[in-house]
């Protein structure tokens, strides 16, 4: 990992499941940690439409879909999908090594 500094431990591999999405707080951010075909990706945790928690909503087809007004977010780009979000979700670079799960803050 480049610059590790920037690089926080976000949970162990085997605690995110394929298809399960997984909230965490790291290095201070609100995070949404998603296992979708194989591969771990990450996003800010809160909707931008409304305050929600993205990782109690569900995700299915590697989208996410708030629990309150049921927009949606594709968890690899974080474009929203739906109204009534308009505006993306940041996303976070994410690697594994050795068994734990890291993503990139800055």
């Amino acid at each position: 990992m480049s610059n590790e500094i920037d690089w926080h431990r976000a949970a162990a591999s085997a605690d995110l499941a394929e298809g399960a999405v997984l909230g965490r707080t790291v290095a201070g951010q609100d995070i949404a940690l998603y296992r979708y075909e194989g591969q771990v990706y990450a996003t800010h945790n809160i909707c931008t439409h409304a305050y929600a928690l993205l990782s109690d909503g569900y995700f299915e087809d590697g989208e996410i879909e708030c629990p309150i007004h049921a927009a949606r977010f594709d968890v690899r780009t974080g474009r929203a999908l739906c109204a009534p979000a308009s505006v993306p979700v940041k996303t976070f670079q994410v690697e594994e090594k050795d068994g734990d799960i890291w993503v990139k803050t800055s």
